[in-house]
């Protein structure tokens, strides 16, 4: 028997593991750039008014540090590929995080030890890991290529485009899978490998922003090397071999690491936690705080700070990219509701942001699933902890802490916008009450989520993300297609009050989308109550 013994096996039950996940991600990633396409070209069918749309773009820094230096032509795929510049990101999130889930979080469950003890190899399940994800990621790349053919743009470009977010993915599978063979916990191993990307993030956009003596540092990581491919005007064919060769180098040295340590263990030494737990451990919202507080920083931090300052710093500039373009103006009154230009963009920003938030009200309520699929909830359960204030706590955090994240990102939005126009006192209520607005149609996603949980514990997680996947395709893509109102309005997102604006907030479209979370919320609670503990 070698190491790689059993990696074939591994990847079919991968693939089987994550039959409903991952279609879905890999569906919605190779949708987005094809519907994005499809709505731009009806928007500025000509070259010149793609080159006012881009020059408009790029007048602001942050947009060039979220999108890179702007395409040399202003073709509809060399547009798109600059647009999207944010899904090249998103592909390397999902890369280094499905390795990880398949690795550490594998070890860390006991699962990898079961299956050590048949016929597989030591490196049998890295490996099949970063296959897996390679591969996936490939048919991403390909979909995405075929999806821009079909827009009627170069098939050269296509390609390199498809390749560029398809490496993305394939790049930092390596560097999750690098990370896995630090630390003994999957939350570390993920937040070194998003740390990494974060990092890589940040040193492209400054060296795309700032230019001159910095302009290097946007040549300086491998994020860099993808958003430099150029599709449809350079084509850089020649850095998908660097991006192939430094993945080899990031596979080969995740598994001499792995080769270095015990199963079960890291490279780095765990720290040592405290002889007793602290009072705040001994009830069950202590334990839910211990347990969800970093998802809660990283996104108060990543979205509402980082998401606000973009939203409110872009805010001033909506109206040149409004200005003439009447069906762009119809586009973003559908998301943001009829007001001034600025309030447009602000009110359909915050509705993109809140989509996004609602991942983590969906991820929030999941941690019940985990928690008992891992079997951690039956020993707090037996400690005399009832089943409602075991779930409480975490529920907290799954209604709560989306909403904290969303008044931070109208908070500073508010903030930056009103700066940029001298009427702070004016724009923070009326931005932060836009954000606030929002949280309704986060809640209904969440009691979905937590009605899944209590009545079909198995299938929760695919419950909750295709609600997700449904409402990002129907809000990112459907007003961009004109589809019918009847097929939008199934998106809960559809029926929150266009805000910020002159007109009154309705009521009932915000009581009646609550009282459809909180009874779901309570079908879940009640199924929970009624149910055995657990269902693995």
């Amino acid at each position: 028997m070698t190491s790689l013994t059993g990696t074939g096996t591994l990847v079919r039950l991968i693939l089987r593991r994550d039959r409903v996940l991952m279609p879905i991600w890999m569906l919605c990633m190779a949708l987005l750039p094809m519907g994005l396409a499809s709505g731009t070209a009806s928007l500025y069918p000509t070259d010149a008014g793609r080159q006012g749309y881009i020059d408009s773009l790029a007048a602001s820094p942050m947009l060039l540090l979220f999108y890179g230096q702007k395409p040399a032509e202003p073709s509809l795929g060399a547009l798109i590929f600059w647009r999207s510049a944010t899904g090249i990101v998103i592909m390397g999130l999902i890369g280094l995080l499905v390795v990880i889930r398949h690795t550490r979080v594998e070890e860390e469950a006991g699962r990898r030890e079961l299956l050590g003890s048949a016929v597989v190899g030591r490196h049998a399940a890295l490996t099949a890991a970063v296959l897996t994800v390679s591969g996936a990621s490939l048919v991403v790349g390909v979909l995405v290529a075929l999806g821009m053919i079909s827009q009627q743009t170069p098939a050269s470009g296509a390609f390199a485009m498809g390749f560029a977010w398809a490496f993305a993915g394939i790049l930092y599978a390596g560097v999750g899978a690098l990370a896995a063979q630090l630390t003994t916990g999957a939350g570390t191993a993920r937040g070194i490998a998003g740390a990494v990307l974060g990092l890589d993030f940040l040193l492209r956009g400054v060296g795309d922003v700032a230019g001159g003596g910095l302009s290097w540092l946007a040549w300086a990581t491998p994020l860099s090397w993808v958003y430099k491919v150029h599709a449809y005007t350079d084509d850089r064919w020649w850095l998908f071999a660097i991006c192939a060769a430094v993945t080899v180098v990031l596979a080969y040295a995740a598994l001499r690491l792995s080769a270095r340590r015990d199963l079960g263990a890291g490279l780095l030494p765990p720290r040592l936690g405290p002889a007793t737990a602290p009072a705040s451990l001994s009830s069950a919202f202590g334990l839910a705080w211990r347990l969800h507080r970093g998802s809660l920083l990283g996104w108060t931090v990543g979205l509402g700070v980082v998401g606000g300052v973009l939203f409110g710093g872009v805010a001033k500039t909506a109206s040149s990219l409004l200005e003439g373009n009447g069906q762009l103006t119809e586009i973003m009154e559908r998301i943001g509701g009829k007001s001034v230009a600025s309030d447009i963009f602000v009110g359909g920003s915050l509705g993109i942001g809140a989509i996004a938030v609602a991942a983590y009200g969906i991820s929030a309520a999941l941690r019940m699933r985990t928690e008992e699929a891992a079997l951690r909830s039956e020993p707090v359960l037996t400690a005399g902890v009832s089943r409602l204030r075991w779930a409480a706590g975490h529920l907290t955090f799954a209604l709560l802490g989306p909403t904290v994240v969303m008044a931070a990102t109208g908070l500073f939005a508010g903030l930056v916008y009103g700066a940029s126009t001298g009427e702070i006192g004016r724009q923070v209520p009326r931005v932060v009450g836009a954000a606030l607005v929002q949280m309704p149609a986060v809640w209904l996603l969440t009691g979905l989520t937590v009605a899944a949980y209590g009545l079909l514990p198995r299938l929760s997680p695919a419950v909750g993300w295709v609600a997700l996947s449904l409402c990002v395709l129907l809000g990112q893509v459907g007003a961009a297609l004109q589809l019918d109102q009847l097929v939008l309005d199934v998106s809960p997102f559809t029926h929150i009050p266009h805000l910020p604006g002159p007109a009154a907030v309705p009521a009932t479209p915000l009581l009646v989308l609550t009282a459809l979370a909180a009874a779901l919320t309570a079908a879940g609670l009640a199924a929970l109550r009624n149910r055995d503990i657990p269902v693995t």
